[in-house]
């Protein structure tokens, strides 16, 4: 079984070996896992090989229950799924919380907030069911696989020690065996975890407290056309208008990228990074939050674009429309600028932005001392020639954006 620390090797050794950077490396190395030899799970399809969590568990969902996608005959593939349940979003915020040391720098890059799996299925007409009950007597026997939110941070493989229990994050049971359960997440193989262990984790996230959706057998052809269609509009919409219909919006689409680009430049404002992020090690801890938000929470890598214009191109094919190839285009773009500023962010961040990171969490949780100041803060040149080229960076990833938007509009 692949672990985090396994998976860091490999795209050590390939970034060695090709000379990438390690975020480039990492996007292989992730796009090739878990994809030969035959599943370990009888009926089940074989785990791993995405790069987008919740579209990958949807396409395995979907393939075990017997759905194929009608414009190929094959199982439905994680990119045609990332773009009908919306693809792409752009969400940033900096929230601050009394008595931390550093304000918390949040970028949801992919579509939101309408929920992942819900929203690709009610597009094509596939059925499910969403139930809720007792832990224990929908665990006792696992008749197909069953979606789930839980707690990531209750997950006894979870090496990410600043993951919340208040997050929702989505796995799959796929089957039980004995008293233990084998878990569908981000692994070639399935995770086995004791049913006392699993049921601790899925309770710990209070919102969706034993909550599961259970995939309903084909029942006739979805109008994939109607669903691309309409899940292209709903993005587009999404990124140059309002989304919650209230003040928030500002931060959010196009809107909310031209504020981050606004805000890396303003070096005198409240807002701005240059004094937000003025203490010790507060431009790091920003820096790494910057690349996780666009590389690795909730997201694909490149901020979902590469993804979302794979989708494009097969919608383009399917509606014949060949502005859906034009704008794939412009997403490839953007992707290729927002790749470009997780590097420069990563670089930054060092591990003066993990230790804070580390122990900010911690201070959150109440599971360990307040943050230290830090030495290895990055000189305040070097913060400044980060903070242009990162704001250039959003800046034509914006306009790449934009053009897109226009395109994808009816």
């Amino acid at each position: 079984m692949t672990t985090q620390r396994e998976l860091k090797r490999l795209i050590r050794e390939r970034a060695a070996r090709t000379g990438e950077s390690y975020t480039t490396a990492r996007r292989h190395v992730l796009a090739h896992a878990g994809r030969s030899g035959p599943s370990p799970v009888p009926g089940y399809p074989r785990f791993g090989g995405g790069l987008h969590h919740e579209s990958t568990l949807l396409a395995h969902l979907l393939e075990q229950a017997g759905h194929v996608a009608p414009h190929t005959g094959r199982p439905y593939t994680e990119t045609t799924l990332c773009g009908l349940a919306g693809g792409i979003g752009f969400l940033y915020a900096v929230f601050e919380y009394r008595g931390l040391p550093a304000p918390l720098v949040t970028v949801v890059a992919q579509h939101h907030p309408q929920p992942w799996l819900p929203a690709a299925l009610d597009r094509l007409g596939i059925g499910y069911r969403t139930e809720h009950g007792r832990a224990a007597v929908a665990l006792r026997t696992v008749d197909q696989p069953m979606h789930c939110l839980v707690s990531r941070a209750d997950l006894p493989w979870n090496s990410d020690v600043t993951a919340l229990a208040a997050d929702p994050y989505p796995v799959v049971v796929v089957a039980r065996d004995g008293g233990d359960l084998l878990v569908d997440d981000e692994a070639p193989e399935p995770r086995r975890v004791p049913e006392e262990t699993f049921r601790s984790a899925w309770s710990a996230y209070r919102k969706g407290r034993n909550q599961r959706i259970l995939i309903d057998p084909p029942a006739g052809a979805p109008d994939l056309a109607t669903a691309m269609r309409a899940a292209v509009t709903t993005t587009a919409r999404h990124l140059t208008g309002p989304v919650l219909g209230n003040a928030f919006d500002v931060n959010m689409g196009l809107s909310g990228m031209a504020r981050l680009a606004a805000q890396l430049r303003d070096r005198r404002g409240r807002s701005g990074w240059t004094r937000r992020f003025a203490a010790l090690g507060a431009l790091p801890f920003a820096a790494l939050r910057l690349y996780e938000c666009l590389e690795l929470r909730y997201t694909a890598p490149a901020a979902t674009r590469p993804l979302y214009a794979g989708y494009l191109d097969e919608a383009a094919t399917v509606l014949g429309d060949v502005r859906l190839t034009e704008a794939a285009v412009e997403f490839r773009r953007s992707g290729a600028r927002w790749a470009e500023l997780a590097e420069h962010a990563l670089a930054v961040a060092g591990e003066a932005g993990r230790r804070i990171e580390e122990r900010l969490f911690q201070q959150m949780t109440g599971a360990g001392p307040d943050p230290e100041p830090e030495s290895g803060e990055v000189p305040p040149a070097d913060h400044d020639e980060f903070l242009v080229a990162a704001a250039d960076l959003v800046d034509e990833a914006l306009a790449a954006e934009t053009r897109a938007a226009a395109l994808l509009l009816p």
